[in-house]
């Protein structure tokens, strides 16, 4: 859980890449919110970005997702 007050980030994305979002989303068994969090972390993470008060665990590059059971 998040132990720091969070923020509001509006945007627009095309219905397809949404859609790709919500479908990622659902199979790791997360909040849009959480996996457009995640996403983030893990491209600075490659990218060399460093996060202020994160500790970002490095990326494992063949991440399959968790399984629908």
């Amino acid at each position: 859980m998040a132990t720091e007050k969070t923020t509001t980030l509006t945007f627009r994305i095309e219905p397809r890449i949404k859609e790709a979002l919500c479908i990622a989303a659902d199979r790791d068994h997360r909040s849009i919110a959480n996996m457009v969090a995640v996403m983030i972390l893990e491209h600075c993470a490659r990218a060399g970005i460093p996060i202020e008060g994160k500790q970002v665990p490095p990326v494992l590059s063949a991440r399959k997702p968790k399984s629908r059971q």
